[in-house]
Parts: structure tokens; sequence; C-alpha cells
């Protein structure tokens, strides 16, 4: 095990108490090293690789407590505000991310029918109302057929409903098709963590990032020091750039990401573990959370185990930022080229 993960082993076995102490303990990745590690939680994407762009679902078996925080000056939502702890829905039954800008929206439109369909949502009188929070990233710019007369992003929310299981496809996939970062083509990534307290992390996000996910040139990760099992690559740390590339000139940012975990948290607690998350933007994208980003953490607690008190919660949250940065330089370590591409795959450029 890396040196960073024994040493955050034994700081989340003490609660953040005794740090420098000789405890030995492991935290890993669950057996799928993605967000549907939480019991209870699937994912569904779909693509068209002509527009290049796609959306991605996650669908929990039963409602779900959520949260959310956004710290991007430029975001696009569909049903944020119902999120906050005084509003009166508690849980939702999908989270949508969706390229397509504005447009992208109405992915979350065919994700309630899809829903609608299948008898679920919050129940009102002898009616059933999907709640489908929503986020959307900037793809209107980066190669693809745009040229369409019908919105296609209802019948893609619909199609990654069905498509919903346990495996998560990386890279170039769901919302991540069309996405890009400043100087290499962006990604969709997962990452999970399983904490000494049995519960369990994991992250689903779109990198559509106005800045870099590399050091300078890379091929190195900024993630690098949060990696586990070289899951991105075991390139190590490079050299810091204090001013690196950005896409600044093209106005077509924004990183949207999923936070989750199997903890029993309350609206105001899953809201905090998504503020945390966005610590793992800010480790894993610089510059991170800048005007024209939209940048956005959703958070799904599923309640399926109890939270001992502060110290799971500190852990929790400190865990979603680690598995947030994870599933960030994953997304690009997978991404794959394709016809048009306006820039290259981390692989193309640095893979073996």
């Amino acid at each position: 095990m890396l040196p960073i993960a024994r040493i955050l082993a034994r700081w989340f076995a003490t609660g953040g108490k005794n740090f420098h102490d000789h405890h030995s303990m492991t935290i890993r990745p669950g057996p799928r090293n993605a967000i549907t590690d939480v019991a209870g939680l699937r994912v569904g994407q779909a693509q068209d690789d002509r527009i290049k762009t796609g959306v991605s679902v996650l669908l929990g078996d039963r409602p779900f407590t959520a949260g959310v925080h956004v710290m991007g000056g430029a975001p696009g939502t569909r049903e944020t505000d119902l999120l906050a702890p005084d509003k009166l829905v508690e849980e939702v039954d999908a989270l949508v991310l969706s390229g397509g800008s504005a447009f992208g929206l109405d992915a979350a439109s065919g994700v309630a029918d899809g829903l609608r369909a299948m008898g679920r949502g919050f129940a009102v009188g002898d009616q059933r109302v999907p709640i489908v929070p929503g986020a959307i990233l900037f793809d209107l710019l980066n190669g693809g057929d745009k040229n369409w007369t019908d919105n296609p992003y209802k019948a893609l929310g619909q199609a990654a409903l069905a498509a919903a299981s346990q495996d998560v496809a990386l890279g170039s996939h769901g919302a991540g098709t069309g996405a890009t970062t400043a100087n290499l083509k962006g990604g969709l990534g997962t990452a999970s963590l399983v904490l000494p307290s049995g519960h369990t992390v994991g992250a689903l996000v779109a990198v559509n990032a106005l800045g870099s996910v590399v050091m300078g040139e890379g091929p190195e990760f900024w993630a690098a020091p949060w990696e586990l099992d070289a899951e991105f690559g075991g390139c190590g740390a490079g050299t810091p750039d204090l001013w690196p590339a950005t896409k600044l000139g093209q106005h077509e940012s924004t990183t949207i990401a999923i936070v989750a975990t199997d903890a029993a948290l309350t609206q105001a607690q899953a809201t905090r573990m998504a503020i945390a998350a966005h610590d793992g933007f800010a480790r894993a994208i610089v510059p991170a959370h800048t005007p024209m980003d939209g940048d956005l953490v959703f958070a799904a607690a599923t309640g399926a185990r109890p939270v001992a008190g502060a110290a799971d919660l500190l852990a929790l949250g400190h865990a979603g930022a680690i598995t947030m940065a994870r599933a960030i330089a994953r997304a690009i370590h997978a991404a794959t080229a394709a016809p048009g591409d306006t820039l290259p795959t981390w692989q193309a450029r640095f893979g073996k």
C-alpha cells in the first residue's frame, strides 16, 4: 500500500486523533472501484458519438437522501433548490449529469418520464412525481455535429436510465463523451473507498474543466498523491506549474459530480459531504472553481449504515474529497480518441 494510504488509514481509524500512532489498518477501493460499490446504487449511461455528447444517471433501488453544493461561477442546474435542508422533499429518485449546456437539462425530463412509467416518484394524492435533480456541462464546441433540430437529450436521458447497472464505463462515455480540459480530452470518471468504519464512499464525475488535470505538460496528474493501485497510470508526482494552461477563451467548461455513501445522513450532513468533496476538484484540477466553470457536487446517501458521530462525518467528507480527486484523474486517463476530436487523449500523448 502507498504511504499516503497507510497514513489515511491510521487517521480514519482514530477519528483524526493520534495521527502519528503506529496502528496499522488499510483503506481500499471497493470491488469495482466505482460509485456502484455503494450498495443499492446503479449508473446508466448513453451517448451520441456523432454529436459528441451524452448523459450519466445515478439511480437508487429506492429514493435516497441528497444534497448539493455549487462552487463554480457558471452553473446549469435543475431542481437543486429543493435539496436545501429546509425544503419539503428529503429524498430523490435519481441524479443526472449531462452534456449539452442548457439543452442538456432536458435529459432529466427523460429520466423523470422513465421513472414515472416505473411507478416511482414523490406521492401526491394518486400521482407520483419523480424527483430528478440534474446538472449540465458545456460541450457544444468540441468538434461534434450540433446541427440537430430536435433536442436529443430527453431521449438520451431515457436511454441512460434504461441502461442502469452496477458497471460504470470510464472515459469517453455518458456525460463525459464530449468533455475537454485545457490541454487534453476530458471524460467520465469514478472511484470508491471502503473505510475502516465499514462505510463505503464513491464518486462519479464528468470532467470538462477550464483548467488542467496534469502538471505542466504532463503526464503526471495533480491527483497523484491520492492514487491507489496505479489506477491512473502510476506516474508519480511532477513539478507543479504555478500558472497552468486553461481554455479561458473558449467558455466551454464545468466539472459536475456526485459523491455517494451508504451512511445514514440528513440532508444537511449530505450537503456538508458535497462541500468537502469539492476539495477533490481543487486537488485534481488547476485552477478549479473559476468564474467560467459551473463546478457542482451532488451528494447521495442511501442510509444503510448508521453514523457513530462527528469522527465518522469528518472521515466521510475527507474520503469524499480523496475519492473525487481519484475519479477525476481516472476520467482523463481512460478517455479514448474519436474522429473530429479537438484535443488529444492522455493515452495518445503519454500511454505506453
